[in-house]
């Protein structure tokens, strides 16, 4: 088995289906949470799990309001495994992995963060991959164990932008793994 399947295996334990899944973090292996089932994807496995560092950067916008508000424009995040550079992940939203892989996803199930300051889990379905690697056979990928990101409210000036820190796990699976 590869060193990335050991990583993923080790990432995620399933702890019983009617309860969901115990989601551990990719850096420090500790239990957090429990899988939301709304973004849960039993049927299919895991190929790897990478922790991501870096931003929400979000613009400031008109709503049909007419209000100023703070609007989500893209993330830009280093992924890691084992605290090594392995790839990065921004607006799509996609994924690239140092091997030539790629994937991008659209959301279709989201479960709120541990605290109100931090982005939500999302469950996405993979749109498109491309490269022969890692993530070439991903059907789906979980954002989970997010912490911080979230920068919400009212704003002063249109086209400004800011940065809040994030940090989250992203689970890249596929069906028949």
């Amino acid at each position: 088995m590869s060193v990335q399947k050991l990583a993923a295996v080790a990432a995620v334990i399933v702890c019983g289906a009617a309860f969901g899944v115990t989601v551990l973090t990719a850096t420090t292996g500790q239990a957090t949470a429990q899988m939301p089932a709304a973004i849960d994807s039993p049927t299919e496995a895991t190929v790897v799990t990478l922790h991501a560092e870096g931003v929400q950067v979000y613009e400031c916008k008109a709503g049909g309001d007419r209000k100023l508000a703070w609007a989500v424009r893209e993330p830009i995040a280093t992924l890691l495994l084992n605290k090594q550079t392995v790839g990065r992940h921004y607006a799509g939203p996609r994924w690239e992995h140092v091997d030539g892989s790629a994937a991008s996803g659209k959301v279709v199930a989201s479960a709120p963060g541990k605290t109100p300051n931090d982005i939500p889990w999302l469950k996405l379905a993979a749109t498109g991959r491309r490269g022969q690697g890692t993530l070439s056979g991903v059907t789906t990928v979980q954002q989970i164990n997010t912490r911080s990101g979230v920068q919400a409210g009212p704003c002063d000036k249109v086209h400004t932008f800011y940065s809040a820190p994030y940090s989250a796990d992203y689970v890249f699976l596929q069906k028949g793994g």
